[in-house]
């Protein structure tokens, strides 16, 4: 639970509003110079005075609103995992793999997705640490306040991205958005650094798939040119070619390349 609570961290400050300045120590009328609390507490009207005790300069949340960010973010979490993880491109990648192989429906849908879920965890795992022991261990300990905590968490997601994302897409966005190109990579913001990395994302699940198209195609076009030579036009080529795209698979240990690559094509 802690651990989904700093990935959930560093997406605050996507949705959360801006922290307040500190409060003065005393929200009331103001009184006049000599004139006691007790002295002038006759004297005012009816109302709520606010007494806030500053405490410690840090500014933390409270539970309630901790609460609150989090049943908001989770429900906002399918579309952040979607889009701010390393998902996209592994869900992608078996759906084209499912259809090199000729079978749409096999693995299931629900299976494929949930392998994608897992692959994700642990390819995240040590980005999400890295916000557990930078940002939500010393904000919890109050040793950080919120604002701090998550700005080191946005920087630690917005490394990950941006370390997956074509220069080529960044300064598409950027040019799209109309948004000054910024210094350092590091200073990408948020709004231009997601959808450049979905895209990126798209792109290079793209490029894979493509790939792995390939030894298949040589398979179907084989087994199509055999039966047509053979004369039997109407058995379909998909029939015999499914079978032997299944025994190659499996022979060459395609599972095990496949989880490979897409685990090495991430720089974290």
């Amino acid at each position: 639970m802690r651990h989904v609570l700093a990935f959930l961290l560093s997406l605050l400050t996507l949705f959360a509003p801006a922290i307040a300045q500190q409060a003065p120590e005393v929200i009331g009328p103001q009184l006049p110079p000599g004139t006691t609390t007790a002295a002038a507490a006759p004297h005012q009207g009816p109302g709520i005075t606010l007494a806030v005790n500053s405490g410690d300069s840090r500014q933390n949340l409270s539970s309630a609103l901790e609460i609150a960010l989090l049943m908001t973010l989770l429900t906002m979490a399918p579309a952040l995992v979607m889009t701010m993880t390393c998902f996209t491109r592994i869900v992608v990648v078996l759906s084209f793999l499912k259809r090199a192989m000729s079978m749409q429906d096999l693995p299931p849908a629900m299976v494929t997705t949930g392998f994608a879920l897992f692959m994700t965890i642990f390819v995240m795992r040590p980005v999400v640490t890295d916000i557990y022991e930078r940002a939500y261990t010393p904000y919890v300990e109050k040793r950080m306040d919120f604002t701090e905590a998550a700005s080191i968490a946005t920087k630690r997601m917005n490394q990950f991205m941006l370390a997956q994302t074509r220069e080529e897409d960044i300064a598409l966005i950027l040019e799209l958005s109309r948004t000054p190109r910024p210094a350092t990579a590091l200073e990408t913001p948020f709004h231009v650094a997601v959808p450049a990395f979905v895209l990126s994302e798209i792109k290079t699940a793209f490029q894979m798939g493509f790939v792995l198209f390939l030894p298949f195609v040589v398979i179907d076009l084989v087994i199509s040119a055999i039966l047509v030579s053979m004369g039997m036009f109407s058995l379909p080529p998909v029939v015999v070619s499914t079978p032997l795209k299944l025994l190659l698979f499996i022979l060459v240990g395609g599972w095990d390349l496949v989880v490979t690559s897409l685990a090495e094509s991430f720089s974290l």
